[in-house]
């Protein structure tokens, strides 16, 4: 992102996931994020793989990747979005959680598939955005819900 705004189209990289959002591993769930609509639409992927920690125990002889973090790789999407929309004059800021409502999960995502997380910003008003989230895999429903978020200085 250096030095230009933000473009339709734009192909984030994991290394600038990292530049506008705090997570790390084993707690950044998004490989990548390609930019639909600045600020407004957008897919993030992640490649899942056995090799992520949560297998271990979530379920032994029956991977499957926990909801709640389907749920975060959606919001860590969706505030990669909302803070590249910012551009580079906007300072540093967070994205905090604020709630999560009419989850639901339709089939289990396992080791070797890849999700495409698709976020589509519902209302903003204030530091407060909304995003409706659908996790795809080959085209296929396997969980959605809506994330409120507020926008916060460090």
């Amino acid at each position: 992102m250096a030095d230009q705004l933000p473009q339709d189209g734009e192909l984030l990289t994991v290394e600038q996931i990292m530049d506008l959002i705090p997570h790390r591993y084993p707690m950044l769930l998004v490989d990548r994020i390609k930019i639909l609509e600045v600020g407004q639409k957008a897919i993030g992927y992640k490649g899942i793989t056995m090799n992520e920690p949560f297998f271990q125990g979530h379920f032994p002889g029956h991977p499957i990747m926990p909801g709640v973090l389907l749920v975060e790789a959606l919001a860590q999407t969706a505030g990669a979005v909302t803070v590249h929309a910012l551009g580079e004059g906007a300072g540093a800021k967070l994205v905090f959680f604020m709630s999560i409502d009419e989850a639901k999960f339709r089939r289990p995502v396992t080791p070797g598939e890849v999700i495409e997380l698709h976020v589509e910003k519902e209302r903003e008003r204030g530091p407060v955005r909304r995003f409706k989230g659908r996790v795809m895999v080959d085209g296929q429903l396997r969980a959605e819900a809506i994330v409120t978020a507020m926008l916060s200085d460090k």
